[in-house]
């Protein structure tokens, strides 16, 4: 090969790297990434997901990242290359890749194409957008409003504006795409903003800030039940509108929630941490404490979740690809809904 060709696909290759970016910064290149072959999860569950080709994945605060294909379980932590072992979201992009964000002091999150990890460095920017394919990450470092925005290329820190009459900073719980494709940041302690690619609007009143007596919970889930209403694990739920077509300052309207559902007005309700609604339109409501509630329309069913005949802290549900139901707890690792109750995943 001739000097100027070889000089030609080096300054290529340099041009192709750089590009504007600065993150990208490959572990092992040019090696698959084995982990460590592990018999069971690591005790502190807080995140599940399953990707595209059913390949599980659970996020752990303290022990990075457990993969599970079905026959092997596979842990990767900071020496495989994950930025950090704390794991706080995990998102899949429609080529396959995973990428997993945690608390950490560089805005850094963690790319997998199946074969090695990438750090990916955020760069700060006011370029709010709502592309159909771009991914919504939690910022999870004292955030001070901050979220990423994954167009594919560039991994984007915006910092979300603060609602009216609020003056201090706020930290981004959850992030939730709706029906109309309209993005929801949960926050501590300042509500839910909903943002519609051209706007920002904000539920900020004492139902979706803190909880009674003191306690404040944030807004750590969202969903839609089947009727179109939002849930915001908080002592109300909400009907929301098209603020332009009701022609009001105030989008939305409440309604009892769960709580209240059982005639009882079940206080323990109100502070629920996740919820989803499963394939029949059942939601599902995890507590802290108090296990698992379902509720069809109608009723509520109580579903404890126990190791050795005792009642375990719990944080998160999630639904996977099948329908089927997953706990994430904060010392027991994960749980799967059999049909009849929560019992211990072991691989």
């Amino acid at each position: 090969m001739k000097l100027t060709t070889q000089l030609f696909f080096y300054m290529l290759a340099l041009l192709t790297s750089c590009n504007g970016q600065t993150f990208n910064k490959k572990i092992e290149s040019d090696l698959f990434v084995k982990g460590d072959t592990v018999k069971e999860l690591g005790s502190n569950i807080m995140v599940i997901y399953q990707d595209k080709r059913n390949t599980y994945w659970f996020g752990s605060w303290q022990t990075g990242v457990y993969r599970f294909d079905g026959k092997t379980l596979i842990n990767y932590t900071t020496k495989h290359g994950l930025y950090t072992d704390r794991v706080d979201d995990i998102k899949e992009d429609n080529s396959g890749n995973i990428y997993f964000a945690g608390m950490n002091p560089n805005s850094t999150i963690s790319k997998f194409d199946g074969q090695s990890f990438t750090h990916i460095t955020a760069t700060p920017s006011n370029d709010w957008k709502l592309e159909t394919n771009d991914l919504w990450i939690k910022n999870s470092y004292q955030a001070k409003q901050k979220v990423y925005r994954f167009d594919g290329n560039t991994l984007f820190e915006l910092t979300i504006p603060k609602p009216p009459k609020f003056n201090n900073p706020f930290e981004v719980y959850s992030i939730y795409k709706d029906k109309k494709g309209n993005i929801w940041f949960g926050t501590n302690p300042v509500g839910v903003c909903r943002y519609d690619g051209k706007s920002f609007e904000w539920i900020t009143e004492e139902d979706v800030t803190e909880f009674r007596n003191e306690g404040a919970n944030g807004v750590r889930s969202i969903t839609e039940d089947k009727n179109g209403d939002f849930w915001f694990n908080t002592e109300k739920r909400y009907s929301i509108y098209d603020s332009i077509t009701l022609k009001s300052d105030q989008f939305y309207t409440r309604h009892e929630s769960i709580g209240s559902l059982d005639g009882k007005n079940t206080r323990g309700l109100n502070e629920y941490l996740s919820i989803v609604r499963d394939n029949e339109n059942n939601l599902w409501f995890v507590t802290y404490r108090n296990g698992v509630w379902k509720y069809d329309g109608t009723k509520i069913i109580h579903y404890p979740v126990q190791a050795h005949s005792k009642d375990i802290t719990l944080f998160s549900i999630y639904k996977d690809n099948k329908g089927d139901l997953w706990v994430g707890t904060h010392e027991n690792g994960a749980y799967k809904f059999n049909g009849q109750t929560f019992e211990k995943f072991n691989p």
